[in-house]
């Protein structure tokens, strides 16, 4: 049984909760993005081998696109207040969602990648890497799909 609500409620609504998803997505983006800028200025980080360095590099980068896809809903939101749009700014905003929870999972798992390699070496890192990849491919995309279809 649905709500009784109009669609304008529905969109109100829906952006409401979606805006609040982002926010606790958006501080996970946070602490990865602060832990690579750290990263940089530590005494072992001219140390890295080229493809931790490349590894490194590829990470920021991701979270850089994670943080900005993620926080385009709430620029969206602003540019187009008051102009009737919610429901399309609702449709657009769940996509962009999707894409940077994307582009973060690529980030945590590159972060993973980058300390999981400098602590243990290649083998493992890629082991353990490709784990923490099929756990959020699992959980924050198939489970969201399959449950989707019923």
């Amino acid at each position: 049984m649905g709500r009784l609500e109009t669609p304008e409620e529905r969109a109100d609504r829906n952006l409401v909760e979606l805006l609040q998803e982002l926010r606790v997505v958006q501080t996970g983006v946070q602490i990865v993005f602060a832990f690579l800028l750290g990263i940089a200025f530590t005494s072992r980080f001219p140390g890295l081998s080229d493809f931790q360095t490349d590894m490194y590099i590829s990470t920021l980068l991701l979270t850089v696109v994670a943080s900005v896809v993620l926080a385009t809903p709430v620029a969206l939101h602003r540019g187009l207040f008051h102009r009737g749009a919610k429901r399309r700014i609702v449709d657009i905003s769940a996509k962009l969602a999707l894409v940077g929870l994307l582009f973060l999972a690529f980030a945590i798992n590159g972060a993973v990648l980058l300390v999981t390699d400098v602590v243990l070496g290649h083998t493992p890192a890629a082991v353990i890497t490709t784990i923490t990849a099929l756990l959020f491919a699992a959980l924050w995309f198939l489970l969201p799909w399959s449950l989707r279809r019923r």
